[in-house]
C-alpha cells in the first residue's frame, strides 16, 4: 500500500537553517514575529519555500518572545485576538508581495497545546482567522481535539498533525520539554515512530503502550539540534517504505 505524507517544519525562528531544510520537507510554518522571527525572516523563508515548492503556512503564537511562546500568557481574549489578527495579516501581506499563496495555519507552542482542550481560547483563534478572512486556509491540528472538532463550524478544513521527533504521553499530550525524554534525537527512532503512525495509526508512549493516533502531516521541529539530518534521512527512507513526501 502506498501512502502520501506531508512533512512540515516550524521555521523562521532564528535558527537560520531554512535553506538546508527546504529540499527535504513539503510544508513549513513561518513564525510571525510574536514568539520569534522578523519581517526580513518572513520574506526570506517565503522566498525559499516558493523556490523549493514547499507549502507556506502561518505559525502564530502568544506574543511572548521572552519564553519563545512556550508558556501560557495571562492576557485578555481581546488582546490575544488582536495579536493573532496582526500576525496572520502580516504573513499574508508579505506573501502577497511575492505572489505566494498561503496554504495553512498552525498554532505554536503553548497556544497550540491550550486550544487542544480549551474551547474558549480556540474560538478566540477562529475569530481572528475569520476577521482576517483566512477560513479558506487549512488548519494543522491534532486529531480529536477541541480546536479540530469545532473547525467545521468556521468552515475550515483540518489536516491532522502528529510529531515525528517528540515523545507522547498516554493521553497523546506531548512529553514536557522540561523532561529529558521529551525529544527524539535518533533519526532511526524518528523513522520508526513515523512508520508506526502512518502504517498502523499507533504511537508508542513513554509508558511503552501503543495508543491510536491519526495524522497525515508530521512535524519535525526546525529548532531541533539535528533537524536537517532527520528530514534528510526521512526523505531517503520513507520512499523505500512506500511513503511519498507530498
Amino acid at each position: 500500500m502506498f501512502y502520501k505524507l506531508d512533512i512540515n517544519c516550524d521555521v523562521g525562528e532564528g535558527i537560520g537553517n531554512e535553506a538546508s531544510l527546504m529540499p527535504y520537507i513539503s510544508s513549513c510554518n513561518i513564525a510571525c514575529t510574536a514568539h520569534a522571527g522578523s519581517v526580513e525572516t518572513i520574506d526570506e523563508v517565503l522566498y525559499l519555500a516558493n523556490k523549493h515548492s514547499v507549502k507556506s503556512g502561518i505559525h502564530p503564537s502568544f506574543p511572548d518572545r521572552e519564553n519563545f511562546g512556550r508558556t501560557i500568557m495571562k492576557i485578555s481574549n481581546a488582546q490575544l485576538q488582536k495579536s493573532l489578527e496582526y500576525q496572520i495579516t502580516l504573513v499574508k501581506e508579505r506573501a502577497t508581495k511575492q505572489s505566494i499563496k498561503i496554504h495553512h495555519i498552525k498554532l505554536h507552542g503553548a497556544l497550540y497545546n491550550l486550544v487542544a482542550k480549551n474551547e474558549d481560547i480556540a474560538r478566540v483563534v477562529f475569530n481572528a482567522i475569520t476577521n482576517t478572512q483566512s477560513q479558506h486556509l487549512i488548519l494543522y491540528a491534532p486529531h480529536n481535539t477541541v480546536v479540530a472538532n469545532i473547525a467545521q463550524e468556521y468552515n475550515m478544513n483540518v489536516k491532522f498533525e502528529a510529531f515525528a521527533d517528540r515523545n507522547y504521553n498516554r493521553d497523546l499530550s506531548l512529553v514536557s520539554r522540561k523532561l529529558p525524554n521529551a525529544i527524539i534525537s535518533d533519526k532511526k527512532k524518528v523513522l520508526s515512530q513515523v512508520l508506526n503512525i502512518i502504517r498502523n495509526q499507533k504511537v508508542k508512549t513513554i509508558t511503552n503502550e501503543e495508543v491510536t493516533i491519526v495524522a497525515n502531516t508530521l512535524c519535525v521541529h526546525g529548532d531541533h539540534s539535528n533537524a536537517i539530518e532527520i528530514v534528510k534521512f526521512l526523505s531517503q527512507e520513507l520512499p523505500k517504505n512506500q511513503i511519498s513526501i507530498d
